[in-house]
């Protein structure tokens, strides 16, 4: 019996809760106390749809984050940071941080775009274009306003983005004697009253909403307010962020000009008296009930229209002195958008006249309906795939549509680190099997090979022009995620290359066909994941399943136009050369990763090894002595250690000038990074895969065994194997499942085609 008791409790604290949140909130105000709060944060209160957007964009804050082809600002609201913890189902971590499902992953260019654009509509005073999101078909263009529409639904419910609107009340002959102002004027009914705006529902005869959001002081006439707000501006030395013309020149809807017209007639001119009515009501953004955030899709239909409401019996117990004048009411998506975005998805799709009206409504900031001009307050942002906006740029009203519009140029991403990133938070979690590593990684790699672009060299200096003019595919890929440049450059050519990588990121963002506009989608790979996930070959979602599933689409060459592209030097537009590359870099990590697994060799050590040498060469270098960190005492240079390090890294040249070009590429990268900490790692990871492979390769005949093992132990269910191998071969598994994430079936698939790949030659 208690448990109901325990119910109930829950509910009334719940309910106590609510209104203490609405009480806090300031949910409902009289005019008079909403000027209060007015005069309190003019700046906040009086802003536009662009200002309030722009205000969203640094409500999150920012993040600097860098890439190898440069730093860049990223706006917080596109992690979606008010989501559940990202380690909750539906998040991943991939390389470029923990990001909830939905959050917009890369593309901070186009992120920096639109809040320039903003800004600009800011200073601007309204949002006088439309911004064109325009790239191929899966770029997230969409995702980028949806990321926006969910940040202002989240900054509408806090304090710093708090919005208000008004709506006209009308209370009951019994709630004040006599009929308010509609008769009897002189027998002084309501004149004590201060507001009607917190009366009860049963108090209240009727109330009519303003559809369009007109903001609060559009209730004051347009030179009052104009003084009103420089004198405000100028007492609280505002200058910087002057009142937008919206709040300076707007004026009320149709239906609420006639509204305060037919009171100021009753009431002989009181201006107060008519205030009464005025109830201001905070609102929030919403995509679910359409509230400052609304999309529309490329059909045919119209984006606002009109309706007379004083015919509307539900409206019959309007004072009778607006019960002779023709109410309208406007309704639509432009109506519903007011106050925040208004997102016209593929725009281009639609005929030209279905959004040929844009043009005037953009440059005037009206939208014209029959009985009246809507005025609107809302960022208008659309999107567009590049062969639509190639036919409208041949369109003979293209010319006088472009200066109405913001083109952002929406490429696919290039860095197969970002790419993996959607494919492990989008499509992974609807896997229902064990997802294997590498698998989202092969996909990745595949799409951004796809739309890698051949250099053209004649797009940079001499020096520059002679490091990008063999750059493969394979090679700018890593180039782009990796920020490595190819091993088989010369130091010097390797560098400039690493320090100009912006240069050949951005090299053909001016061309009709820029990298990045075609290429294997998103959407396209995330076909292929899904198709590799009901393979019956594999027990998990197995990378070799993914690179199946790859030589199926590309098959389909009718289909795509990237698979449409002749191969060109480099390996550019290859399909079949990235199939092939994609299986041997898979092999080469799997050897890796059992390699790290197996317990022979501790991971670290040849990273440790490689300080150790640096730390002598440098005093070798310098002909000093090197301090015994077990002994204190200073002795020479280890020689033996030195010559044995080299070995591993297979030095060509004369030790001495070897060592010397070392330190001299130490010094040359501390001076491009002041303050940092010289790892090896970092600045010569050629060098420690080297090592690396070096050390590996000591180990060959061991590791096979191991593998071998692998495969007995979870196919074969140990048959055969003592107990020592059968505990080796456990322990590698376990290393493999905490280290790099696998399950015994996709470590035992990985043992197995190294066993035919990588270990064919040894006999195990």
């Amino acid at each position: 019996m208690s448990e109901p008791r325990d119910i109930a409790a829950q509910i009334k604290s719940v309910a106590e809760s609510v209104e203490r949140r609405f009480q806090r909130g300031r949910r409902v105000l009289s005019f008079a106390e909403y000027l209060d709060l007015f005069a309190a944060d003019p700046v906040s209160y009086a802003r536009d749809a662009s200002r309030y957007v722009r205000d969203c964009f640094d409500h999150f804050g920012t993040t600097k984050v860098k890439h190898p082809w440069g730093e860049f600002t990223r706006y917080n609201l596109f992690d979606l940071p008010w989501e559940p913890s990202p380690r909750q189902p539906g998040a991943t971590h991939v390389g470029v941080g923990v990001l909830p499902k939905g959050a917009l992953i890369g593309q901070e260019h186009v992120q920096d775009e639109l809040y320039r654009a903003l800004s600009n509509f800011a200073r601007e005073g309204r949002p006088n274009r439309l911004v064109l999101l325009h790239g191929p078909n899966g770029s997230a263009k969409s995702t980028i306003v949806g990321c926006i529409m969910r940040a202002l639904e989240q900054y509408s419910s806090s304090d710093d983005g708090v919005l208000y609107r008004f709506n006209w009340v009308f209370p009951t002959t019994k709630t004040v004697r006599g009929s308010l102002g509609f008769g009897n004027r002189d027998d002084g009914a309501g004149k004590n009253v201060v507001t009607y705006a917190h009366l009860a529902d049963d108090e209240i005869d009727a109330k009519l909403l303003v559809e369009v959001r007109d903001h609060p002081l559009f209730l004051i006439p347009v030179e009052d307010r104009r003084a009103m707000l420089e004198r405000l501006f100028k007492e609280k030395d505002l200058r910087s962020e002057p009142p937008s013309d919206w709040i300076l020149r707007g004026q009320l809807s149709h239906k609420s000009q006639q509204v305060f017209e037919a009171l100021l007639s009753s009431y002989d001119g009181s201006y107060a008296e008519v205030l009464k009515h005025v109830q201001v009501e905070r609102y929030f953004i919403s995509q679910r009930y359409r509230v400052g955030a609304v999309t529309i899709g490329p059909q045919m239909s119209v984006d606002a229209t009109e309706r007379q409401i004083t015919a509307d019996r539900s409206l019959a117990s309007l004072p009778a002195s607006l019960q002779a004048i023709t109410l309208y009411e406007a309704k639509g998506e432009l109506v519903e958008a007011a106050g925040g975005i208004l997102e016209f998805s593929d725009l281009l799709k639609r005929p030209l006249d279905a959004f040929k009206y844009l043009q005037l409504t953009v440059e005037t900031g009206e939208v014209n309906l029959t009985m009246q001009n809507v005025q609107l307050n809302c960022v208008m942002m659309g999107s567009a795939n590049e062969l639509h906006l190639d036919a409208f740029k041949d369109h003979a009203e293209f010319a006088s549509f472009r200066g109405r519009l913001d083109l952002v140029q929406t490429p696919y991403l290039r860095s197969y680190i970002q790419e993996q990133a959607i494919y492990d938070s989008h499509v992974a979690p609807q896997v229902r099997r064990h997802v294997a590593p590498h698998a989202t990684k092969m996909a990745a790699m595949f799409a951004v090979l796809t739309r890698m672009r051949k250099p053209n060299p004649e797009k940079h200096t001499r020096s520059l022009a002679a490091a990008v003019s063999g750059l493969s595919a394979l090679e700018k890929m890593d180039l782009y995620a990796l920020g490595q440049a190819p091993e088989r450059l010369e130091a010097d050519a390797q560098k400039l290359l690493h320090a100009n990588t912006d240069q050949v990121y951005t090299e053909s963002d001016a061309f009709p066909i820029y990298e990045g506009r075609v290429g294997a989608s998103p959407r396209e790979m995330r076909v292929v994941l899904l198709d590799a996930a009901q393979s019956t070959a594999y027990k998990c979602l197995n990378p070799l399943a993914v690179l199946d599933e790859i030589d199926v689409l590309c098959q389909q060459r009718a289909e795509f136009e990237w698979l449409q592209q002749e191969p060109i030097a480099g390996g550019y537009h290859d399909v079949k050369q990235f199939r092939e590359a994609l299986a041997g870099r898979l092999a080469i990590a799997w050897e890796h990763e059992l390699y790290a697994s197996s317990g022979l060799i501790e991971e670290d050590r040849y990273a440790e090894l490689f300080d150790r040498y640096v730390q002598h060469v440098s005093v070798w270098v310098k002909k000093e002595r090197i301090r015994n960190k077990l002994t204190g005492d200073y002795e020479e240079p280890d020689e033996k250690m030195m010559r044995e390090v080299e070995r591993l890294l297979e030095v060509k040249t004369e030790a001495q000038e070897w060592r010397k070009a070392m330190i001299s590429n130490i010094a040359a990268w501390a001076i491009d990074h002041p303050g940092a900490r010289i790892d090896g790692a970092i600045v010569f990871p050629q060098y420690i895969r080297r090592m690396r492979d070096a050390i590996f390769a000591d180990k060959r005949v061991e590791i096979a065994a191991i593998a071998r093992d692998i495969v007995v132990l979870v196919r074969e269910d140990g048959s055969g194997l003592d107990h020592d191998r059968k505990k080796e071969a456990q322990e590698t598994i376990d290393r493999m499942i905490v280290k790099f994430g696998y399950c015994a079936n996709c470590a035992a698939d990985a043992a197995s085609v190294l066993l035919r790949k990588r270990f064919a030659d040894l006999a195990v």
